[in-house]
């Protein structure tokens, strides 16, 4: 578990690895990345980030989706009676290999494209989504806008 200097106003972050994939992102890059997202409404949030291989990721993505093939991110948001105000917003689920080769497809970079995807899965667990088109348009604009922060171009 990763935790900040400043527990108190800054996120907690649990990092599973499960794969062998040559290249994955230091905590610390997924520590200040979960950071850029949450840190002006959700400062002590707590996020569980599970790194997977692609068997992982399609028998997770078939089970909770109904989708038979590996995904880049899954995301699971925690849910809490009402009246319940717990910092931890969920699981996220990335799949190492999948992640490799859309950023190879992509041209982009290995670490430009992770940032993404786990920006991408914050906002998921912050009730964030891209089904309809003004949802989509929304969730977009955000992801622009905290990978700048990082000094990461459009991905779009």
């Amino acid at each position: 578990m990763v935790r900040s200097v400043d527990a108190i106003t800054q996120p907690q972050v649990d990092i599973q690895k499960a794969s062998d994939a040559v290249f994955i992102p230091s905590e610390q890059d997924f520590l200040d990345w979960v950071t850029t997202v949450t840190c002006e409404k959700k400062p002590d949030a707590e996020v569980s980030i599970r790194i997977v291989d692609k068997l992982e990721s399609q028998t997770l993505n078939k089970q909770y989706r109904g989708i038979d093939k590996p995904t880049n991110v899954l995301s699971f948001p925690a849910e809490f009676p009402e009246g319940v105000d717990i910092p931890f917003l969920g699981d996220i689920v990335i799949c190492a290999p999948i992640v490799e080769l859309e950023a190879k497809a992509q041209n982009k970079t290995l670490e430009a494209h992770w940032s993404h995807m786990l920006i991408h899965g914050v906002l998921h667990l912050l009730g964030y989504d891209h089904i309809e088109d003004d949802e989509a348009e929304i969730m977009e604009a955000l992801e622009i806008k905290y990978l700048a922060r990082l000094g990461v171009s459009s991905p779009y």
